[in-house]
């Protein structure tokens, strides 16, 4: 009782601590910033703390925390603008968003999915914020009831998500989890330090392959390319729509779906190291499974907007848990987020036990900014949605270079090598082929994201239970199977067995026609060759060392017997049959003014010339050539269009303190920035 008696007038304090005008204009700030940051793909809250670090240093405390929670609060809301305008993921957490907010773009129904995806936000952001509010007093107990195997089985719930958005050949989605999980394995592994599909003679692949890279690669690029062969704006019918209130209506109509999936960001955003990779597939997911007509999904089922947005925002609020309570950061951003805090004031303020025990009034402050910054944020988008969601109505060849530009950036900030570049091109191909030949893509990226989780989590459990089972069995088996975990188990189970039933009327990656044979059992072989070299691979790795072999020989095991399957159905099956599934037979693709090849070729050209001249001047020359060029515009549109791309990503980079890639004349010659 004694803490309930101390929080009442902490409330209180708090109350009075952000109603400050001064406050207010900090949170308004950072909302602003965070709104700009949010719209470009692939930076995130970790770019946009960044920029704001320098600043922190003796801050009023309020003051920075007002700036700080206004950015981290509205990044989830803003990144929603490229995910459901462009088809982009703007961040990792807004993914899923992209299977039915992109398809309602191009529906002209944008205006509906913002709408409906920004009320969402909001309601999801002020549930992450209520549920802080309780679980700053009663959350220490059951955040530390989260062992080694109740945080593998949580894991290994987001990877059941994989059965709901397998499609309707479960084993092609199944195969391709595998190969997404199997990529993820690349390089150094942890727990022995074993090389895996890496060589120190490659040095850039033993820090295995960046998420932002991945995401972008298999979302990002397969939709631009396929726009840009089209060679029309992202809506067709180049209508807005009318759809502002209807989207709100929508989420009115399914506030308990919005409910639930905000309790589950909540929920994913406590555990550190999950949160915006897996929580909007598990949310997702869960809309998928209570939503009685599913044939809709991923051809622009509104509640596939609602369920994913609610919980991306509510896990900001559960992310925040662990942070305040412990000082451990439930994320890169919340890992800056800690660091930011120590600067404030005079350094006295640190996260965890001892901000709860001598600053309380601040702890409740963040909780009330969190709400605040909800409201404002989703206001501020609503405003700035008119003249954004335009863009869908533009031609998309003007658009696609600054979008190559933009993502070409982002995969170039993961790393800071030039082989990022390469990479995003490689798993770009992987995705377009993944599309084509109607391979679940979120099911890779599942994969992906959980590769690493996956693997930890199991090493770790089973180091800690051989110990426990040594002393006793009856140890051991409450050490492995915990009330959470046996609760965990039964969820997961019932959501494999319920997605595997309704898999089949999810068209993940939209409509597509059976066609021949040659092309879909071509790319099955490839993927089996790549998973056969991948295997061998890991069992080259000494006994000694078997916790680095373990996984990737029973995924990859699993994933090959799925090939092995599939190759034995394509030469039984009748050319025709949904197994050779075929983007290239009929549909937009088919029907596309321009080919593959020829468009990729774009990319593939600013990314060579990068190597040799550097990002800005292979910029310059890209832009020049694609504009007057491929889009034949006049010499006066191109030369304008042109210098707005330079100057804004010049203005990004230089505000956001970041570097551009370098080519083989920058190593030789001493150039001025920002060529150099």
């Amino acid at each position: 009782m004694e803490i309930f008696a101390g929080a009442l007038p902490a409330l209180g304090e708090a109350w009075a601590l952000i109603l400050q005008p001064t406050v207010i204009g900090y949170l308004f700030l950072g909302v602003l910033l965070g709104l700009c940051v949010g719209v470009f793909p692939g930076l995130g809250g970790i770019a946009g703390l960044s920029l704001v670090l320098p600043f922190m240093f003796g801050m009023e405390p309020v003051y920075g925390l007002a700036l700080m929670i206004g950015m981290l609060a509205v990044v989830p809301t803003s990144d929603t603008f490229a995910s459901v305008l462009m088809g982009i993921p703007g961040s990792s957490a807004s993914q899923a968003t992209v299977l039915d907010g992109f398809p309602l773009a191009k529906r002209g129904e944008a205006a509906r999915a913002l709408s409906a995806a920004f009320a969402s936000s909001m309601f999801g952001g002020l549930v992450g914020a209520a549920f802080l509010t309780l679980f700053i007093l009663v959350a220490r107990p059951i955040v530390l009831a989260f062992g080694l195997p109740e945080m593998l089985m949580i894991t290994i719930l987001g990877l059941s998500m994989v059965a709901v958005l397998a499609g309707r050949i479960a084993l092609k989605g199944l195969a391709a989890a595998g190969l997404g999980m199997l990529i993820g394995t690349i390089g150094v592994a942890d727990a022995g330090g074993s090389l895996r599909m890496a060589s120190y003679d490659f040095p850039y692949l033993t820090d295995g392959l960046k998420l932002v890279i991945v995401g972008l690669g298999i979302f990002a690029i397969p939709e631009i390319v396929s726009l840009l062969r089209q060679d029309r704006s992202i809506s067709k019918d180049a209508k807005l729509g009318a759809g502002w209130t209807a989207g709100v209506r929508d989420w009115f109509n399914n506030k308990w779906l919005s409910m639930r999936c905000s309790v589950i960001g909540v929920i994913v955003g406590v555990i550190p190291g999950l949160g915006g990779s897996v929580v909007d597939w598990i949310a997702y997911g869960h809309t998928v499974q209570t939503t009685k007509d599913k044939s809709k999904f991923g051809k622009g089922e509104i509640r596939g907007v609602i369920g994913p947005e609610s919980s991306n925002n509510a896990k900001e609020g559960g992310g925040l848990v662990p942070t305040l309570l412990f000082g451990i950061p439930g994320s890169g951003s919340m890992a800056i987020f800690i660091g930011a805090v120590a600067l404030l004031g005079t350094g006295s303020i640190e996260v965890g036990p001892q901000m709860l025990k001598s600053n309380l009034d601040i702890t409740y402050s963040i909780v009330w900014l969190l709400a605040l910054a909800n409201v404002l944020g989703t206001l501020l988008c609503i405003a700035a949605s008119g003249g954004i969601a335009k863009l869908t109505t533009i031609r998309f060849t003007y658009l696609a270079p600054f979008l190559f530009m933009l993502i070409s950036f982002a995969a170039f900030q993961s790393g800071q090598n030039f082989e990022d570049l390469l990479a995003l091109f490689v798993i770009g191909l992987i995705g377009i082929f993944l599309r084509r030949f109607d391979w679940s893509r979120p099911a890779f990226l599942i994969g992906f994201v959980l590769s690493d989780p996956v693997e930890k989590f199991t090493n770790q459990a089973f180091q800690v239970a051989s110990f426990r089972f040594r002393k006793s069995f009856e140890e051991g088996m409450d050490y492995v199977f915990s009330p959470i975990v046996i609760v965990l188990i039964v969820i997961t189970l019932l959501s494999v067995i319920v997605g595997m039933r309704q898999a089949k009327k999810i068209l993940s990656e939209g409509e597509s026609v059976a066609g021949k044979k040659r092309a879909p059992l071509i790319f099955l072989i490839l993927v089996s060759a790549y998973i056969t070299i991948a295997l061998v691979n890991s069992s080259m790795i000494p006994d000694y060392n078997m916790t680095d072999k373990i996984v990737p020989l029973v995924i990859g095991g699993i994933a090959l017997l799925c090939c092995l399957i599939l190759f034995a159905q394509m030469i039984m099956r009748p050319e025709g049959d949904a197994i050779f599934a075929d983007t290239e037979i009929a549909g937009d693709d088919a029907e596309a003014p321009h080919g593959l090849w020829a468009t990729l070729s774009w990319l593939a050209s600013l990314i060579i010339a990068t190597y040799f001249v550097g990002f800005i001047l292979a910029l310059i020359g890209f832009m020049l050539s694609f504009f007057r060029i491929r889009a034949g515009a006049s010499w006066g549109k191109t030369l304008l269009l042109t210098a707005v791309g330079i100057a804004f990503m010049c203005l990004m980079a230089g505000a956001l303190n970041r570097d551009f890639p370098p080519g083989l004349l920058q190593g030789a010659v001493d150039l001025p920035w920002p060529l150099r």
